[in-house]
Formats: C-alpha cells, sequence, structure tokens
C-alpha cells in the first residue's frame, strides 16, 4: 500500500512557500518582498498561507544583513556562498522565526527546519540544519538572559 502524504498545515505551507520564494531570489537576484506578484502567480496558495508567507519573507528581507551574519558565525567553516541554496534559505528563515518571532516557540522552529530540509534539501541538510540552528538559538537564548 502507498502512503498518502498528508496535507501540510497553514504555517507549514507558508514556511514552504518562503522557502521557495528565497530560493527564487537567490537564484534571480529580483524577487523582492513588494515585487512577489509573479511568484504568487506561479505559486498558489490559500490566503492564510499567503499572508503568513509574505510575513516571513518581508522580516526576513527586513533583517537580513544580521540573520547572515550570525548564520555565518554559526556555520563553522563555511560561508553563506559554500551554503547549498536550499540550506541557505532554510537558515534565514530559522534564524528570522528565532530572533524576530516570540509568537513560534524554538522548539517549532529547529522542527520544522529539519522537516523542510528533509523534503526539499539534500541528505545531509536536515542534519546541518539541525546543528546550526541549535547554535544560533542556544547563543541567542544566552544573550537575552545576559
Amino acid at each position: 500500500m502507498s502512503e498518502q502524504r498528508k496535507k501540510p498545515g497553514t504555517r507549514r505551507e507558508a514556511r514552504e512557500a518562503t522557502i521557495q520564494f528565497l530560493f527564487s531570489h537567490d537564484l534571480n537576484d529580483e524577487n523582492l518582498p513588494d515585487q512577489s506578484s509573479e511568484f504568487w502567480e506561479l505559486r498558489t496558495a490559500r490566503p492564510k498561507v499567503r499572508d503568513f508567507a509574505k510575513k516571513l519573507i518581508a522580516g526576513i528581507f527586513e533583517h537580513l544583513e544580521e540573520i547572515d551574519q550570525t548564520i555565518e558565525e554559526a556555520s563553522k567553516n563555511y560561508t553563506l556562498k559554500q551554503l547549498t541554496p536550499v540550506d541557505r534559505c532554510l537558515l534565514r528563515l530559522a534564524t528570522y522565526e528565532i530572533f524576530y518571532r516570540d509568537d513560534i516557540p524554538p522548539a517549532v522552529t529547529i522542527n520544522e527546519a529539519i522537516e523542510i530540509a528533509k523534503r526539499f534539501g539534500s541528505t545531509e541538510s536536515s542534519g546541518f540544519i539541525n546543528g546550526v540552528i541549535d547554535r544560533i538559538e542556544k547563543e541567542h537564548r544566552k544573550n537575552q538572559t545576559s
């Protein structure tokens, strides 16, 4: 018997759309959050999914410099350009959620990043993402309590 893939929830679907948008931006360097109409014509989504994804995308671009610096510091021995595009996009999304989305528990962010990495990344992506995001989350938590 073949297993049917369960349809992802609204937030998972929005995260996946965000990764797809960021991936497209990485390749084309043209898709900016305010110029995403073409993306949303190709990537259909329910209104709630689109709304949440747009918030994530806008937040990532608003804080991209700090997010990228944080990832570089946590990705020991790797620069951003050395990361696969999928891993880079996943790390950007997860770092944004950890730093700027108090409504999302870090454990949820980490789990979602790992699950999306399993779906879109390489065979090593989920372990790599887990390690880097775990370092980022621990450092962030330490800085919050200091």
